[in-house]
């Protein structure tokens, strides 16, 4: 099984930016199309971007396109999310897992918190 482990987080003033980074354990993490999620307090996870696995495909939820870029490397079985101009409400825990059915285990999570 597939092991997610996220880093990356912290807190950055508003138009700052981060960089996340998904490491994924397993020989099987480039057969798949991944994905950023995030989950803010008392909302649901939602869908921020994602990754064909190739990395030829990506897309973004409208609230983050032209700030946030997805990438992976499958020689070092990590996707990475790069958060530029962040908000404030891009506050929340970032997680990664596959663009459909989030098949893995979730991972724990790296915190994005944006001061105003």
């Amino acid at each position: 099984q597939v092991q997610l482990v996220e880093s990356g987080g912290g807190l950055v003033q508003a138009g700052g930016s981060l960089r996340l980074s998904c490491a994924a354990s397993g020989r099987t993490f480039s057969k798949y199309t991944m994905a950023w999620f995030r989950q803010a307090p008392g909302k649901e996870r939602e869908f921020v971007a994602g990754i064909s696995w190739a990395g030829q495909n990506t897309e973004y939820t409208d609230s983050v396109k032209g700030r946030f870029t997805i990438s992976r490397d499958n020689a070092k079985n990590t996707v990475y999310l790069q958060m530029n101009s962040l908000k404030p409400e891009d506050t929340a825990v970032y997680y990664c897992n596959t663009r459909v059915g989030a098949i893995f285990d979730w991972g724990q999570g790296t915190q994005v918190t944006v001061s105003s």
